[in-house]
């Protein structure tokens, strides 16, 4: 089964044209981006933890088909942390050094449930066109 990495905007390019300058593809990005919001959202629903342990998860939960690379990791902690969605706090590690946990906040419990039903629809959707037999049948 193929690996899908999660890599961060700079690493989202269009190669169709070699040898003209790369630029980012901005639906690519946000695909990804919200994805992987809402897949760090849903790990922290189980209890505080540290980006290395939620990157983790989410490579175990997805039976390692999702590879969470940390220069994408990181920028959305910052970002979902300044949105108000997650909150940090420094404790020690299963390794006893300091590290930065991450929790989820009310606002990010609210934010999870709206992206996870809209991603339910997106997969609908999607699922209708790629099987559009399926639905006649049912």
């Amino acid at each position: 089964m193929p690996i899908l990495r999660v890599y961060s905007y700079a690493a989202l390019v269009d190669d169709r044209h070699e040898n003209m300058p790369r630029r980012e593809s901005p639906l690519q990005f946000e695909m990804v981006q919200g994805t992987l919001d809402m897949l760090v959202l849903r790990t922290l629903t189980l209890g505080p933890a540290h980006g290395q342990t939620i990157a983790h998860a989410i490579e175990r939960g997805s039976e390692e088909v999702l590879q969470v690379e940390h220069g994408s990791l990181y920028p959305a902690l910052h970002r979902l942390e300044n949105r108000a969605w997650i909150a940090s706090f420094w404790g020690t590690s299963e390794n006893n050094r300091k590290a930065k946990y991450y929790r989820l906040t009310p606002e990010g419990r609210k934010q999870l449930a709206s992206q996870t039903s809209r991603w339910q629809q997106v997969v609908r959707a999607i699922g209708g066109i790629l099987n559009p037999a399926t639905e006649h049948n049912e």
